[in-house]
């Protein structure tokens, strides 16, 4: 979703509303971060081919998810700040 649809979407969502989604994002944003240095610290066999690679793509790939959720709650503070 884009920066200025997610600005759409919340500017037409009550207080209450913001404050159940940023709490969410916030709930998304730790899980996330969670899941991601589990991946980074399993101890991955060097007999297992791929598993390295494998491994980095996933922590890469939750870090990404990781910023897309931050830019989101970012958004849903800027709503908050000019609504409640």
């Amino acid at each position: 979703m884009s920066a200025s649809a997610d600005t759409v979407k919340y500017d037409k969502m009550s207080c209450a509303e913001l404050n159940v989604a940023m709490g969410d994002v916030a709930t998304d944003v730790s899980r996330t971060a969670v899941n991601r240095g589990k991946v980074a610290q399993t101890n991955i066999p060097t007999w297992l081919w791929g598993g390295q690679r494998v491994a980095a793509a996933v922590t890469a790939r939750q870090s990404a998810r990781i910023d897309q959720l931050q830019r989101q709650e970012a958004a849903i503070a800027a709503a908050r700040r000019s609504k409640c």
